[in-house]
């Protein structure tokens, strides 16, 4: 535990903890406006259209690089 000799040096941890609360208070509001928009179904439904697009374009490359082809087979 830490031994005070004055006053000013409590009053000066106490504002030093003072702002310490106020940084924590909003990064806990901009870590939950975050998760918001990050759950938002505008950024849901482009998230995932994002990783179709980007599969398909990997999928696309790689048949490219290796030649891969499409083989339909009829009955």
């Amino acid at each position: 535990m830490k031994e005070y000799s004055s006053f000013e040096e409590i009053d000066r941890d106490l504002k030093i903890l003072k702002l310490q609360n106020q940084i924590d208070k909003e990064e806990i509001r901009l870590s939950v406006q975050h998760t918001k928009e990050s759950l938002s179904p505008i950024s849901l439904i482009g998230g995932i259209i994002g990783s179709i697009a980007q599969k398909a374009f990997v999928l696309k490359a790689v048949s490219k690089i290796f030649g891969l082809k499409k083989v339909i087979t009829s009955t």
